[in-house]
């Protein structure tokens, strides 16, 4: 990630939490608001180990609706396969339909080494933003806690 990518919590007046993350291209903010949804799942991600690769290929009608999807599958996979993924490799391609293509890596949960934070129930629409910042992309997302 380059030193412009990376993500903030923002104070929410609701139970939702959520961020802003930054990248100088799409698939850096992408991986950043990757990043943020492990940091709001993990309160140690930094011990996540890299070991075990996934394929991923999502297609949605626009840009927003593929981060949304991008987040929910990361949440999907923690849930029903109890894996705690991060993207390693991305391409997004905005256009209609939007197109993500990469390779997830991470472990299964072990709860000997992982300290588990908030449950995230999934990405929202709410406030789901996604625009031009300092020459790259910010985005905007609301979790469901």
């Amino acid at each position: 990630m380059s030193p412009a990518a990376g993500f903030e919590f923002l104070d929410s007046v609701t139970s939702d939490l959520s961020f802003v993350a930054r990248g100088a291209t799409l698939e850096e903010a992408f991986a950043a608001a990757a990043e943020a949804l492990l940091a709001a799942t993990l309160e140690n991600p930094e011990v996540l180990r890299q070991g075990l690769r996934r394929p991923l290929a999502l297609e949605e009608p626009d840009l927003e609706l593929l981060l949304l999807r991008f987040l929910n599958e990361l949440v999907y996979l923690r849930d029903a396969e109890h894996l705690l993924l991060r993207p390693e490799r991305l391409r997004v391609e905005p256009g209609e339909p939007a197109r993500l293509e990469g390779e997830l890596a991470g472990e299964r949960i072990d709860r000997g080494r992982h300290r588990l934070a908030g449950e995230v129930k999934a990405a929202t629409a709410h406030r789901l933003r996604i625009g031009p910042r300092d020459g790259g992309f910010e985005l905007e997302v609301t979790l469901d806690v």
